[in-house]
């Protein structure tokens, strides 16, 4: 039996940049399922993204998945692609195990805590004051610079990364320090600077999109200081769920935020194409 791909629609050239085309997932010429394959809007074109791949039920467990995968990833080194990424609902055990035996691998995972109604105490010591101008001129240049070298460290040339940085940080903070939504804060203990936390107040909920103890002061709990910060303004801003993005391979973060209660929702894959 052969399994092709025959596009349905023409390549489509979308608003954020980013291209993308719909096809079925055909053995020998039957329909059986749909793949939706594009660009990742964050990486550029130089990295492909499976957006959505479905099979039908009378044709599951037969391998169609897996060989819709491999060809998508040929279409996507016709489109000059070096990488190719999927995201994975925390549920979807099958679509896990179906890419990780195609060799990608895990990148970075979304993690959420519902939280309670009663903002969580700091520890004796600790306190949080919000970030000065001068406090977030020094520390955007630092977090900026990590951020790239984060995905510079999973495979994504030195150049896109810069680029994702800088773009990422214009579309989510236009305004600085003095962007809607936003909240920044430095955590001293006993009056000596510890830490920063950047928490966004979303629609539904707050999210966590950076939580740093500084270097000299690691080790000693200011983490998860930190993250009980994090919960404290989400709660006292009315968002009942509190998200967060960790790398893989961070081992520290995902033991505090474990201990803390927070439960994947959401797995990002990556493999290279050679």
């Amino acid at each position: 039996m052969t399994t092709t791909l025959r596009p349905t629609e023409p390549l489509q050239h979308n608003a954020d940049g980013t291209r993308s085309r719909r096809y079925q997932v055909c053995v020998n010429s039957r329909p059986v399922g749909e793949i939706h394959l594009g660009t990742s809007p964050s990486l550029g074109d130089s990295v492909a993204r499976v957006i959505d791949l479905r099979i039908a039920e009378p044709d599951r467990r037969r391998g169609r998945g897996t060989v819709a995968a491999l060809a998508a990833e040929e279409v996507a080194r016709g489109w000059g692609c070096t990488q190719i990424e999927t995201l994975v609902p925390a549920s979807a055990g099958s679509a896990l195990r179906l890419f990780g035996a195609l060799g990608y691998t895990l990148r970075n995972r979304g993690m959420e805590k519902r939280l309670g109604a009663t903002p969580p105490e700091l520890p004796p010591g600790s306190r949080a004051r919000p970030m000065t101008e001068a406090d977030f001129t020094a520390w955007h240049a630092d977090e900026s610079e990590q951020y790239a070298r984060m995905w510079i460290a999973r495979g994504v040339p030195e150049a896109a990364a810069y680029a994702k940085a800088r773009r990422d940080h214009d579309t989510v903070l236009p305004h600085g320090l003095a962007t809607d939504g936003m909240v920044f804060s430095v955590l001293e203990h006993e009056g000596t600077r510890v830490g920063t936390l950047w928490v966004a107040l979303q629609d539904s909920k707050a999210f966590v999109f950076d939580v740093e103890a500084d270097a000299a002061h690691r080790g000693r709990g200011h983490g998860r200081t930190l993250m009980l910060l994090a919960e404290r303004q989400a709660i006292e801003a009315g968002r009942p769920v509190l998200g967060l993005n960790v790398f893989a391979g961070n081992a520290p973060a995902e033991r505090l935020y474990e201990s803390l209660g927070y439960e994947t929702t959401v797995r990002a894959l990556a493999k290279p194409l050679l």
